[in-house]
């Protein structure tokens, strides 16, 4: 038998692998407000690894080739949940998510596998999660828990398909995979609207190579200004 022949893009040795939950949260009214939320003390807000993006003032991409982060983002972005749960079981009591402006580094050329498991905190749903700069492939997904020692020897290597947007399923988890060779600060967020509103995005950065092709465009000299 002829050996197989992967897609010459789809990343077969992985540098960096990451587990993020997607799910819907909340977070405190502002004082004197009544909201719709949940309870009159609360509204509804979505994270990624209980994250939940908030926008800065400053462009993120502008910060990072300028090199003037401090302040807009900081690069301590949990790459796996930092409390476990049965991700679609009981759901915990605490629906309060974190909030910031965090991103991802990676250095340019960085094979990255990513699983995404939605959660039953608020309800399960699924999400469509868009990535900009970059297409992906789908090499696994499942509906319950993911599990890191059985669910592995069941991904699409071969001949995955290829995409840049993606449904997290609804009480499930899908696994995908793509190439980090596009330097620059990219999205990833829910095509939903209304959870990117609520936060559900976050944003990698993906740092320079060596080579001249390989490097950030600095901005033109007519870039209309914020």
């Amino acid at each position: 038998l002829a050996s197989a022949q992967f897609p010459a893009n789809v990343p077969q040795k992985v540098d960096k692998h990451f587990f993020f939950t997607v799910s819907l949260g909340t977070t405190p009214c502002q004082k004197n407000q009544t909201c719709q939320g949940p309870t009159n003390t609360t509204k509804f807000s979505a994270s990624v690894n209980n994250v939940s993006y908030i926008q800065p003032t400053t462009a993120l991409l502008q910060a990072h080739f300028f090199g003037q982060s401090n302040g807009v983002y900081t690069t301590d972005f949990p790459t796996k949940p930092l409390v476990p749960f049965n991700y679609t079981g009981t759901p915990p009591n605490n629906t309060m998510v974190s909030n910031g402006t965090k991103v991802v580094v990676l250095p340019f050329n960085t094979s990255v596998e990513l699983v995404m498991q939605d959660t039953s905190i608020l309800g399960a749903e699924s999400h469509p999660l868009h990535l900009h700069g970059f297409n992906f492939f789908v090499v696994g997904q499942g509906f319950g828990n993911y599990d890191p020692n059985k669910d592995p020897a069941k991904f699409n290597v071969v001949d995955p398909v290829e995409r840049n947007t993606v449904g997290v399923p609804s009480g499930g988890w899908v696994a995908i995979r793509f190439l980090a060779d596009n330097p620059g600060v990219w999205f990833m967020h829910c095509h939903l609207e209304v959870h990117t509103t609520w936060g559900l995005k976050m944003a990698w950065l993906v740092l320079d190579g060596k080579l001249p092709n390989q490097k950030l465009f600095p901005p033109p000299a007519d870039l209309p200004k914020c």
